[in-house]
């Protein structure tokens, strides 16, 4: 069967600003056929298709415009979901007329999915509206690369002008403006990777935005109009608390994506280290006993997420489910833990106000109705602590603590994230348990760790992981008030947001 040619809009920048269509046949493609200026995080949406860069940058060898063509024929014909991906919106200045007349001319099956083009999503990320009522009535998109065959006395005229491609021929395209009768003060921005950690907005005036804008190359969507006065009250992209940040987010594998989300709509760039693996623990016979007797119990207690999708994944096992808790309380460490609990349709009893196993223990409100009583701790194998055990069993409490699951240090570090360590590019590593802080020192052993950290914020989730960010690394310079991971993403917006007094390199 001939397969179908998919011409997908990449949007301006991250997944986040993909079309649910493109997502989905992304995910789907068996090739994809990419831009240069497309996402690169994009293509990991792609999974284990073929990926072909087809990408053309100015100045650059780039793909011929023939070969892509045949190359789309040649995946269609043989029965494959190919996926060209092209950044912003695959119409508009992306040579999709070429691509297309070569697969009608060939016979075969596209679609076309639209996508956010720069043209419009450069604006909005500046803050600068295209359209205004007074200084804006109508807008004009055009290219910069063969300025000499416009019509300037005609684009003079309009409103505001959307130029791509045209920061090497910035300074042309100010002087033909001008001599159309544009003032020299006319506002004029360039948005350069608008929507990407990256971006940045030179503001000036037709006269001289080419002295301020050097011509590197680099992409950028010009704006020329009465419209870009009004960056300085919309601009908000460029104004999060934490852009231009670099922050390294040592988490367990695979359970980092949140904070991650946190952390960018912030402003962030964020990298990711792995320094947690959790694994199966030695043997499952403790908890399967446990299991089998667990109505028994008059409390389980659950410290971490970890725990409660490690006790409900043996329930099911066992074939059972939260009907086999029957009158069992359960006390909960911190919101993230009573919401993994209560995904499995199991609401806490009891969540301490303070989200550590200190607040369990001060707040815990049945010490003299456990006396006597058993008590089910699900937990990590080894590396926990041993405050709760100990104080319940001095209440009296006949305690059961069982492993749940364990944890451990991956085998590497990931060499991304230790070359921007290496090279200063990294503004702060944060911590969110003792674990990957002593994980993190090991993963790095053979590093000059103090040498590396010196310009680097440490931050922590809370007392105990700063007591290991102590012992294994010398200081903590940021600790959360509030112990979450929510708590840890203020503790940095204060200490590193925007209008902080320091930062990194002056404080140390």
């Amino acid at each position: 069967m001939p397969g179908t040619v998919y011409l997908v809009g990449a949007g301006p920048a991250g997944a986040e600003y993909l079309t649910v269509r493109g997502r989905e046949l992304l995910e789907q493609a068996e090739v994809v056929l990419y831009d240069d200026l497309a996402d690169p995080d994009l293509l990991k949406l792609a999974g284990g298709a073929q990926l072909i860069d087809v990408g053309k940058r100015a100045g650059r060898p780039g793909a011929d415009q023939d070969e892509i063509g045949r190359l789309l024929v040649t995946h269609c014909r043989a029965g494959r979901r190919v996926v060209r991906l092209k950044a912003g919106d695959p119409l508009v200045f992306g040579r999709a007329a070429a691509e297309l007349g070569a697969l009608v001319a060939a016979g075969c099956d596209f679609e076309i999915v639209p996508g956010v083009s720069s043209a419009l999503a450069a604006c909005a990320f500046a803050g600068i509206p295209l359209t205004d009522r007074a200084l804006g009535r109508h807008f004009c998109v055009m290219s910069g690369h063969e300025i000499s065959t416009l019509p300037w006395q005609h684009l003079a005229h309009i409103d505001t002008l959307v130029i791509l491609m045209g920061t090497r021929q910035l300074e042309a395209i100010a002087e033909q403006l001008m001599d159309c009768g544009r003032p020299a003060a006319m506002p004029v921005a360039a948005i350069f990777w608008a929507g990407r950690p990256g971006q940045r907005t030179v503001v000036g005036t037709l006269e001289d935005i080419a002295s301020r804008v050097a011509p590197s190359g680099e992409p950028a969507v010009i704006v020329v109009g009465p419209v870009v006065r009004h960056r300085e009250c919309f601009g908000w992209f460029e104004r999060r608390p934490l852009f231009g940040r670099r922050i390294l987010v040592t988490r367990a594998v695979d359970q980092a994506g949140g904070f991650r989300a946190q952390l960018e709509a912030l402003g962030a760039t964020v990298l990711e280290m792995p320094a947690l693996v959790v694994t199966a623990p030695t043997h499952w016979e403790p908890l399967d006993q446990a299991i089998a007797q667990v109505a028994g119990y008059r409390w389980l207690l659950l410290t971490s997420a970890n725990g409660v999708e490690a006790f409900f994944a043996r329930l099911a096992h066992h074939g059972l489910d939260l009907r086999a808790l029957g009158g069992v309380r359960v006390a909960a460490v911190g919101p993230k833990t009573a919401q993994a609990a209560l995904a499995y349709g199991l609401v806490a009893d009891f969540v301490p106000g303070r989200y550590v196993a200190d607040g369990l223990l001060a707040d815990f409100p049945d010490i003299a109705g456990i006396c006597g009583e058993r008590v089910l701790f699900v937990r990590v194998e080894s590396g926990g602590r041993e405050a709760i055990t100990e104080q319940f069993r001095r209440w009296g409490a006949l305690v059961d603590e069982v492993a749940g699951y364990a944890s451990g240090c991956p085998d590497s570090a990931e060499p991304g994230c230790v070359a921007a360590l290496r090279a200063g590019q990294i503004d702060c590593v944060t911590f969110a348990s003792a674990k990957t802080v002593r994980h993190f020192a090991r993963l790095l052993e053979s590093e000059e760790l103090e040498s590396l950290l010196r310009k680097i914020y440490i931050a922590s989730i809370g007392p105990q992981t700063s007591v290991a960010c102590r012992e294994v690394l010398g200081r903590v310079d940021v600790e959360a008030k509030v112990f979450t991971l929510e708590g840890l993403a203020q503790a940095l917006v204060a200490k590193l947001g925007t209008g902080s007094a320091i930062g990194p390199a002056d404080e140390r």
